[in-house]
């Protein structure tokens, strides 16, 4: 009798009230994984479709095969279109690396008259829709009677990459601590030894980080390119030109190479990161 009453005197309750505490406790959850999902599930379809066995379309899956990723150059242009978006990138990397990581040294370090005006300076190829700065660029060289290509195209990513050099390498020397400089200099060390042996192994991480993300800025890149690269096709192009009938399974193999690589570029600073701390 007095288990029975016991019993009655614990509340219980109701399932609504419990669904929403459970629902309020994974709600960080619930939206990460609607969040990945959204983010992946082209990353999906463009790596399953790789394997399609899809002829000269590929916009119904047609059949399993593995012969677009023993052949990626199989569909006509696509590796030379890679390649030319390859040496584009790299070019447009190297240089908005080391030109934005200078200025990044002078906004974040010294004092001169114009710093604030330069500060606002390297943000306004960011705000600039692409489309205006490609535009832009294309009258430039025209009114110096420069034809688009290679080069031109070169110029164009360095000078839509070399803001966001900035912006993270200034990132990175902003949160270093000048103590550490102060140390090296109080043992004797001078200003080439200390940035040297210092500053630039500190800075490192951000500058690694700057030009990854300059280089995937430029290779994925297609407005600017489109309208300063002339007759040269990019891959971005290539793309672009082959979606009416269906991308390329090859291209798919391409796209698909290209994300894993830097996924992995991505998990080994990670683990590298790891290691070091610990």
């Amino acid at each position: 009798m007095s288990q029975k009453i016991k019993d009655a005197s614990i509340p219980t309750i109701p399932v609504k009230a419990r669904f929403s505490r459970w629902f309020g406790r994974n709600l960080l959850r619930i939206y990460m994984i609607f969040g990945f999902t959204y983010l992946f599930i082209p990353v999906a379809y463009t790596f399953a479709f790789s394997f399609n066995d899809s002829g000269k379309s590929n916009l119904i899956w047609k059949g399993f095969t593995l012969d677009n990723w023993k052949n990626p150059c199989g569909a006509p242009e696509v590796c030379n279109a890679l390649g030319n978006s390859i040496k584009i990138g790299l070019l447009a990397t190297i240089f908005s690396t080391i030109l934005g990581t200078m200025i990044a040294f002078a906004i974040g370090r010294y004092k001169f008259k114009g710093r604030s005006s330069s500060n606002l300076l390297i943000f306004l190829p960011m705000a600039t829709p692409e489309i205006v700065l490609g535009a832009s660029l294309l009258s430039l060289f025209l009114v110096f009677k420069i034809n688009p290509g290679f080069w031109p195209t070169v110029i164009a990513h360095v000078v839509f990459c070399v803001s966001f050099v900035v912006v993270t390498v200034k990132a990175r020397i902003a949160s270093l601590d000048p103590r550490l400089e102060q140390a090296a200099m109080d043992l004797y060390a001078n200003e080439l030894e200390t940035f040297r042996k210092v500053t630039l192994p500190l800075v490192a991480p951000g500058i690694a980080g700057a030009a990854l993300l300059a280089f995937s800025l430029s290779f994925d890149d297609f407005i600017i390119t489109n309208f300063n690269s002339g007759t040269l096709i990019t891959f971005p192009k290539f793309v672009y030109v082959s979606a009416a009938r269906g991308i390329p399974a090859q291209a798919n193999v391409i796209g698909s190479a290209m994300f894993f690589l830097a996924l992995a570029i991505v998990i080994a600073g990670q683990l590298v990161k790891r290691k070091k701390n610990r």
